[in-house]
């Protein structure tokens, strides 16, 4: 569909970090549906910078950049953020919205879409420290080969960073 449709765009829904840090797919435009805390949190015997502060501009900047009737295909890590900003856009009023599922890295392993199977599978393999446990291993844009760069083309980053509030 990218390449072939017109007017098709890829969005990557990831943060700043994820974008650069972790890679993207190839002309994927940037921009963030959240963006992560700068406050180091400890949940459980896990610390983390969590990504939990929502992108109050979100729909306003990707309507600057993209028509309601573009074709847009919406990229998070597994597909969890990407779901709620392709709802978003959709209740915005944009009419082709689709959700990249697995997003670019895939679901934490292992991953099962039935619920039941899902806690079952993850409490065994947590319980028997089955290698690969939590990473994100199966699945997603990287896993299937598909085209993706650590490079940084300003075409494609998130608007509002290529124009910083000027200093006084």
């Amino acid at each position: 569909m990218l390449n072939t449709v017109p007017d098709t765009y890829l969005i990557d829904v990831r943060t700043r970090e994820e974008y650069q840090l972790v890679g993207h797919p190839i002309n994927a435009y940037l921009f963030p549906y959240m963006f992560m805390s700068p406050e180091l949190k400890k949940t459980d015997d896990v610390y983390e910078y969590p990504i939990n502060i929502k992108n109050k501009d979100f729909i306003k900047e990707i309507s600057q950049v993209f028509k309601k009737t573009d074709n847009l295909l919406i990229i998070s890590r597994s597909g969890v953020r990407s779901d709620l900003a392709a709802r978003e856009l959709l209740s915005a009023g944009f009419k082709k919205v689709y959700d990249v599922e697995n997003g670019f890295e895939g679901p934490e392993f292992p991953f099962f879409s039935d619920s039941n199977k899902q806690k079952f599978y993850r409490q065994l393999a947590k319980r028997n420290k089955i290698y690969g446990f939590n990473h994100r291993r199966h699945y997603g844009w990287q896993w299937w080969g598909l085209p993706w760069t650590y490079e940084i083309d300003p075409k494609f980053i998130y608007p509002p960073d290529l124009n910083p509030p000027k200093k006084k």
